[in-house]
C-alpha cells in the first residue's frame, strides 16, 4: 500500500490489510488444491464402482460442478493476486468470475426441483452480468477472454 504522509495509523492499517489479503491468497490456494483432489477422488470413485466406467447424468453433472468450482476458485485467486500487485479491484474480472459462477449454477441445476421464478431470476442475473461485462468491454476496449490473433488466423485459413 502506498504510504500517506503524516498518517501512521492509516499506513499501519493498510499494511495489516495487505497481509490479510496475502493470507487469503494462501487459503485460496489450499481451497484450489483441495478442490483438485476432490475432483480426482470423485472421478476415481465413479470409474472404479460397478458398473465400471459408466456414469449417470447426475454423476456427470456433479463432476462438471466440481470442475467449475475449482475454476471459479482459480478466478478468485487471480482477483486476489491482481489486487496484491496493483491494489485495485478490476471490476471486469469480478464480473467475469460472477458470470462463471452463475453459469456453473445453471449447468448443475436440477430443473425438476426448482421453481420457474428461480429459473427466471437466474436468467435475469445472467442477463444483467452479461450486459455489465459487455459495457465494461466497450468502455475499456479489452476483454478478459482473449484469443491470440495467430490462432484465429490459423483457424480461418483451414
Amino acid at each position: 500500500m502506498k504510504k500517506i504522509e503524516n498518517e501512521p495509523l492509516i499506513n499501519r492499517l493498510g499494511n495489516a490489510v495487505h497481509y490479510a489479503v496475502r493470507v487469503l491468497a494462501v487459503m485460496m490456494t489450499l481451497v484450489i488444491l483441495w478442490g483438485v483432489i476432490d475432483v480426482g477422488l470423485t472421478l476415481y470413485k465413479e470409474i472404479t464402482t460397478v458398473p465400471y466406467g459408466l456414469l449417470s447424468i447426475n454423476d456427470i453433472l456433479a463432476i462438471f460442478g466440481a470442475f467449475l468450482a475449482v475454476l471459479i476458485a482459480i478466478e478468485i485467486f487471480q482477483n486476489i493476486t491482481i489486487y496484491l500487485k496493483e491494489e485495485v479491484i478490476h471490476v471486469q474480472i469480478v464480473v467475469a468470475t460472477a458470470l462463471m459462477a452463475i453459469s456453473r449454477k445453471i449447468i448443475v441445476l436440477d430443473f425438476e426441483k426448482v421453481t420457474s421464478e428461480y429459473v427466471f431470476a437466474s436468467a435475469a442475473v445472467i442477463l444483467a452480468l452479461g450486459i455489465s461485462y459487455w459495457l465494461i468491454v466497450i468502455k475499456t476496449g479489452s476483454s478478459v477472454i482473449s484469443i491470440p490473433k495467430q490462432s484465429i488466423n490459423e483457424n480461418i485459413g483451414k
